[in-house]
């Protein structure tokens, strides 16, 4: 419970400087309005952990007391929070959740029989810093059948919170995989809202994990004014 109130106050505090944010918005130009295209909402699915599951944690590929690392490709999930405007915004609650390497949700309601993975988080949460950036390590999750040939593509969950700006629940999908061109949800988007959720992955600099892979994931959420 403290958890769940301290995150609250957070997220207050943040309510704060977005305001002040929208005030100084309205002496800009109208010219450059809507110049960040949103990015397009999408099922949160039946498997989100609940908000008291969440902590603070951005490394999804290890867990406490355990020195198994997550089975499957390292990745590295990066990017910036902006409003409308592309202005970036600070404080914002980022959260995600996945499937592991096998394609099953740590979730009593998933029917999937695939093993679940004792190394892996399964979710996790941070806060964007001032420049609107927020960055998770975790690894690409499994492929799972949904119904009777339909085969879901692997995809992150991702919801971003903060007040004073409209939540988003969407999902990010991985470039090059051929199930993205069968998928029922991904494929319900126009093309061009298609695009703003499928993110090329690249080897990683220098610095991060040895093999492991990034992706540039930048998020645009529209405020209440």
């Amino acid at each position: 419970m403290s958890k769940i109130v301290s995150r609250r106050n957070f997220l207050k505090v943040g309510a704060g400087v977005s305001a002040g944010t929208l005030v100084m918005g309205s002496f800009l130009p109208k010219v450059i309005a809507a110049t960040c295209g949103l990015t397009p909402p999408q099922t949160p699915g039946p498997f989100y952990p609940g908000e008291a599951n969440f902590t603070p944690e951005n490394d999804l590929t290890r867990l406490p007391g355990r020195n198994g690392r997550a089975l499957g490709q390292v990745v590295y999930l990066q990017g910036k929070v902006v409003d409308q405007h592309c202005r970036p915004i600070e404080g914002v609650n980022v959260e995600i959740w996945q499937a592991s390497a096998s394609g099953r949700y740590n979730n009593s309601r998933d029917p999937n029989p695939a093993p679940l993975d004792p190394n892996f988080r399964y979710w996790g949460e941070t806060f964007t810093g001032a420049g609107g950036e927020y960055s998770f390590k975790t690894i690409i999750p499994g492929a799972y059948p949904a119904s009777d040939g339909w085969d879901r593509p692997p995809h992150i969950h991702v919801r971003v919170a903060k007040l004073g700006y409209h939540e988003l629940v969407t999902q990010m999908y991985f470039r090059g995989n051929p199930l993205n061109d069968k998928d029922l949800i991904l494929q319900d988007l126009p093309p061009a809202e298609r695009e703003k959720v499928v993110v090329a992955f690249s080897p990683s600099k220098p610095g991060l994990e040895p093999r492991s892979l990034t992706g540039q994931f930048d998020i645009s959420i529209r405020s209440v004014r």
